[in-house]
């Protein structure tokens, strides 16, 4: 018989998860998706990512689906965005299983909706709909300017001036022109002020540059890309990805007999998830640089996270700079984790999966260290030479399995003396802060259960000298 406290702890939650879920503690991260998407029998590779994205709903918020041009399409056909509708579709017939995951009860109405989300909260298919616009039909930064506004740019501009102090992150799957054309928008209509604050309020990723036909795909100058990271380097966040999209690809392909047993057919979604044709998911590690695994801060894209990491550095251009990691060495750095992460990031998907068709799986664990609990990174002072210890025994499996521990220094990130180790020994390890001054380390606790399908969830502490 369930105790009467514990009854009335799981009504708490209930309420909180299903009523109000900006009261929670941890919002989700903001999304728009500018994405070529196509039926299958073209290019299959956005809706795979789309179906992904759509298991993944209750971690990120969704802002935006904005279907518009890419490497196979000058100009996008409008008919193609059908392949949209119909993941919407298959969202919307296995929301209800996906939302036993965080025992959501109901939906809010459609204008709570339209609020901020919190991480564990599943949005309506409704919702979803409501935030699908047209973006340009062209590629390049030919057709940037005056007449030039779509659907799409538009509402880019009234998600950035919403009244909410959260990064809208723009993941470009196809083109990026129609952000480009927001941009241009903003920048003739406000004061440099105004625009200055406009364009910090955003962050782009780019999957490669699209933004043309794949045949000119060296042609820079030709890309709205290219003008974005000219022109506003000082003020705008640019990720331009050369890495985990090609291991995404090609890792995808190697393993594609996992996908046929795990995601095909599980579920409306998993049904709609289409065979492979040139590579699998390859715009996917867009959104996964924000997934709120506890990983990595998003805003610093030295951090690895399971999309890579990043420095900043000159473009494939010669003209420019961003953060990205399209030669050595950070290449092969990033490419090191991508290869390590892939499987954890394959099971967080298929367990995912598992909930769409029978509305039952496996949960990640919950990782607390030193008390705290959050996918926010813990930053920490410590002085030169002094000992720090670091408990995670709190953490806990909601399914009640059993868990490892895995702790790391990420050595890339910060600026970690060469040799420095840890002493860990399960939930719990150490280290001595270096004598270098303006020391930043970079530690990691990576906790894995023993569900049926494994699963993984990371914490990372960042310790300063505090000279």
């Amino acid at each position: 018989m369930r105790h009467p406290f514990l009854s009335f702890l799981l009504t708490l939650l209930s309420c909180i998860m299903t009523v109000s879920p900006a009261v929670a503690e941890e919002l989700k991260p903001r999304l728009v998706v500018l994405t070529d998407i196509a039926p299958a029998s073209i290019e299959p590779d956005d809706m795979e990512s789309m179906v992904r994205l759509m298991t993944y709903a209750d971690q990120v918020e969704i802002e935006a689906l904005i279907t518009t041009i890419g490497w196979n399409c000058d100009p996008y056909p409008t008919e193609w965005a059908d392949s949209l509708w119909r993941v919407i579709d298959a969202y919307g017939h296995d929301v209800k299983q996906l939302m036993k995951r965080s025992g959501q009860k109901r939906f809010l109405s459609l204008a709570e909706e339209q609020g901020r989300q919190a991480i564990g909260y599943w949005p309506s298919a409704d919702y979803l709909r409501s935030r699908v616009a047209m973006g340009s039909q062209r590629a390049g930064i030919g057709v940037i300017g005056e007449h030039n506004s779509t659907p799409g740019s538009d509402l880019i501009i009234r998600l950035a001036d919403e009244d909410d102090p959260r990064p809208l992150w723009v993941a470009s799957w196809g083109g990026a022109n129609t952000l480009a054309q927001a941009i241009w928008k903003v920048q003739h209509e406000r004061t440099e002020q105004q625009f200055t604050a406009f364009l910090r309020k955003l962050r782009v990723f780019t999957i490669t540059d699209q933004d043309m036909v794949y045949a000119m795909r060296m042609n820079r100058a030709y890309s709205s890309h290219q003008w974005m990271r000219r022109e506003f380097a000082r003020d705008l966040t640019f990720i331009w990805d050369e890495s985990a999209w090609l291991s995404q690809n090609e890792l995808g392909k190697n393993h594609w007999q996992d996908y046929v047993q795990y995601v095909q057919g599980h579920g409306m979604l998993g049904k709609a998830y289409p065979t492979y044709k040139w590579g699998v998911e390859g715009d996917t590690p867009s959104w996964l640089h924000i997934l709120p695994n506890g990983l990595h801060d998003p805003d610093d894209p030295r951090q690895i996270g399971w999309a890579g990491c990043f420095n900043r550095d000159m473009c494939p251009d010669s003209l420019t700079v961003a953060w990205t990691n399209w030669r050595a060495p950070q290449k092969d750095i990033s490419r090191q984790y991508e290869l390590r992460f892939y499987d954890d990031t394959f099971r967080d998907f298929a367990a995912r999966m598992e909930w769409a068709e029978k509305g039952k799986g496996n949960h990640n664990p919950v990782v607390v260290v030193d008390g705290k609990q959050g996918v926010a990174p813990s930053v920490l002072k410590a002085k030169a030479g002094e000992r720090l210890s670091f408990d995670a025994s709190e953490t806990f499996d909601p399914d009640g399995d059993e868990l490892s521990f895995h702790w790391w220094i990420q050595h890339d990130a910060g600026n970690c003396p060469v040799g420095l180790s840890l002493t860990a020994d399960g939930p719990k390890a150490s280290l001595v802060m270096p004598q270098t001054k303006g020391a930043e380390i970079h530690v990691v606790v990576e906790v894995r259960d023993k569900g049926t399908i494994p699963l993984v969830a990371y914490k990372r502490l960042i310790i300063v000298s505090d000279d």
